[in-house]
């Protein structure tokens, strides 16, 4: 894929922090009409860069859930492992995130829970019976600083 140029890049950026802005306010604050702006932003979604949109959805207060990352490592990384855990992971409503790593862990996990106990039990019941899994170490968010959420 072909680096962005400075129309495009100013589009993602608007983009990425408004979703739902209008195509003529895209286009007015990008400085493009809008029939120029809506090809540019069709490009950017069919050449993947824009891979979608998200709506994020308040479940009460912050201080109403906790924020986990789980670090992952699994017994082997073969193919077969990695697409077993990654299929696994994916039907587990609570992790929110889920990154194949380079390091010592081979998966970070970003997961959302009630509280303590609730992890305790999804930590029992979901994160130490997902396939191939040799080690699970978690670390509890104290407070989240800044969050922009993108599509995976």
């Amino acid at each position: 894929m072909a680096a962005l140029d400075e129309f495009d890049a100013h589009i993602v950026r608007i983009l990425r922090s408004d979703g739902r802005i209008s195509n003529a306010d895209l286009a007015a604050q990008v400085g493009l009409s809008p029939s120029a702006c809506l090809r540019r932003v069709r490009l950017l979604e069919r050449s993947g860069v824009i891979r979608g949109y998200v709506a994020i959805i308040h479940e009460g207060a912050p201080e109403d859930r906790l924020v986990v990352f789980t670090q992952i490592t699994l017994d082997r990384q073969t193919e077969e492992f990695l697409n077993r855990f990654e299929a696994a992971v994916c039907r587990c409503t609570e992790i929110t995130d889920c990154h194949l790593m380079t390091g010592l862990a081979d998966y970070l996990l970003k997961i959302e829970v009630k509280n303590a106990g609730d992890y305790e039990r999804l930590h029992k019941e979901v994160l130490s019976r997902l396939p191939g899994v040799a080690r699970i170490q978690s670390s509890f968010a104290i407070r989240t600083v800044v969050s922009r959420r993108t599509t995976a």
